[in-house]
């Protein structure tokens, strides 16, 4: 009989400590896990039952995102006024799916969660009042949106527009994009549906053209390769071999300039200059083998390749491959160098090439938000300039622009001139492994005080299709933001 006793004894100590253990786990272990899982009714509650702030343009008038109340049992409901413009800004809010984009990263404040929001809850709470979450101000110029949408109309890519002395994102527009509203919605069935037709679409809408593909940037990159030939020695003069095809090492196969045509109506010689006036593929793969694979991905990472580049929204920087790679694949060191190869980027990342250019070499770090500000219009938190590195010389800087200059004043970007206003630009036509070639265009202008930076991809060349340059289709498209951005 003692022995029973014992060991029933032993098995309530042993249900005691597993139930102990438990209860400490899930209270002190597991409370921030469970506290904030979405499916947490209890916090889904909470969180709706915040006025959460509204998010605006730069000029503090024009709705990104806001909310209403309603009569339902969360109290309220979270609408963005502009449809598709701003989504892959603003991102969602949803019950289901969570936070993305501005909504996730700048949530403390939105949803009156902010330390420095602690004050003014606790009076709320003391008079009863629903929380009142923070109003976050952007950098984005409204108007200069809604100029870039029209002038990417309906043609697949993206259009980013910048600052590029302070690094703030004045324009983001991509097409395919999505209304976030249905998301948005208190009826789980209606957000389920919605999102399950957004996932569905092959043009992949919730993932943003502008910031989060990444596309071969094509001769757009010969600015990073002829920012590399500058800072190791090679000047805007130095002449280089100007054959009708290049004969690659280590293979048979020769590379080409865009539709097999000779450099200069074959002279002997071109400069570096000439060649990206012109855009000349033979020489810029020259180049990229004269300087070699670990100067050209050096250099692209001081751009911010494979970097780590600060944005409040979800962003993937250019990428290129690392240089011991091409140790024993020389020709993929010439591809590169004109853009091809596993070279990627985005329109965000070109961008960020352009202004640090345009910036005398320094780059700044990209920014969407400008100030947080409490229900009272009391600006709470700032947000400045801030460099990101200085990736190129002020020397290179300045050869770089007058050789820019020079592509759109009398080579292959002249479809951005504007009258009384100097661009400096640069074309970019990417072939792709399956169906027509992306067009690209980088630019800035006032080329000597620069102002505005954009640059623009469209996808599988737009209406002209395999007819489809750089040139063509995606410099007037950047012609049109620059003059909304310098005239209005």
């Amino acid at each position: 009989m003692d022995r029973q006793i014992r060991r029933l004894a032993f098995a309530f100590l042993g249900l005691f400590v597993l139930l102990f253990g438990q209860a400490n786990y899930l209270q002190v272990f597991a409370s921030s896990r469970l506290a904030n899982n979405p499916a947490n009714q209890r916090l889904l509650l909470q969180e709706y039952n915040v006025n959460r702030g509204a998010i605006l343009a730069r000029d503090k008038r024009t709705v990104l995102a806001r909310s209403k109340p309603t009569s339902g049992v969360y109290k309220y409901l979270r609408v963005y006024p502009q449809d598709e413009l701003y989504a892959q800004i603003t991102g969602f809010s949803s019950l289901v799916f969570g936070h993305t984009g501005l909504e996730a990263s700048m949530n403390d404040y939105l949803a009156a969660r902010a330390d420095v929001l602690l004050p003014q809850s606790l009076v709320d709470e003391l008079l009863g009042r629903d929380k009142q979450g923070a109003t976050v101000i952007t950098t984005i110029d409204a108007g200069l949106q809604r100029a870039a949408q029209r002038a990417l109309g309906s043609l697949p890519g993206a259009v980013v527009a910048l600052s590029p002395k302070t690094g703030e994102i004045l324009a983001m527009v991509a097409n395919k994009s999505f209304d976030p509203n249905p998301l948005a919605s208190h009826d789980p069935d209606e957000v389920r549906a919605a999102w399950d037709a957004l996932n569905a679409d092959p043009d992949k809408p919730l993932v943003s053209r502008a910031s989060q593909e990444l596309f071969p940037p094509g001769s757009t990159f010969k600015l990073i390769t002829a920012a590399a030939a500058l800072e190791n020695g090679i000047t805007p003069e130095t002449a280089f071999p100007n054959p009708a095809a290049l004969d690659l090492p280590q293979t048979t196969h020769d590379l080409h300039n865009f539709g097999d045509e000779h450099c200069l109506g074959g002279a002997s010689q071109v400069t570096l200059a000439q060649a990206l006036q012109i855009s000349c593929n033979v020489v810029f793969a020259e180049i990229g083998l004269q300087i070699g694979a670990d100067k050209l991905v050096a250099q692209a990472q001081r751009f911010g390749f494979d970097q780590d580049v600060p944005l409040e929204i979800p962003w993937s920087e250019g990428s290129i491959p690392p240089a011991e790679s091409f140790a024993d694949a020389l020709p993929a060191v010439a591809f590169s160098a004109i853009g091809q190869q596993d070279v990627k980027a985005n329109p965000m990342q070109m961008a960020l090439v352009a202004a640090a250019i345009a910036n005398g070499g320094s780059e700044m770090t990209p920014r969407l938000v400008a100030e947080i500000r409490d229900s009272s219009g009391r600006v709470i938190k700032t947000y400045g300039p801030e460099p990101w590195g200085q990736p190129i010389s002020p020397q290179t800087a300045t050869a770089l622009t007058a050789m820019m200059v020079s592509v759109v004043e009398s080579g292959t970007g002249t479809a951005a001139q504007i009258p009384g206003i100097q661009v400096a630009g640069k074309t970019g036509t990417a072939e792709t492994a399956t169906g027509n070639p992306h067009a690209w265009f980088v630019s800035f202008a006032p080329a000597q005080d620069p102002q505005i930076v954009v640059a623009v991809v469209v996808l599988n060349g737009g209406d002209l299709g395999n007819e489809a340059t750089g040139g063509h289709v995606a410099a007037p498209i950047a012609r049109a933001v620059i003059q909304a951005a310098l005239q209005g």
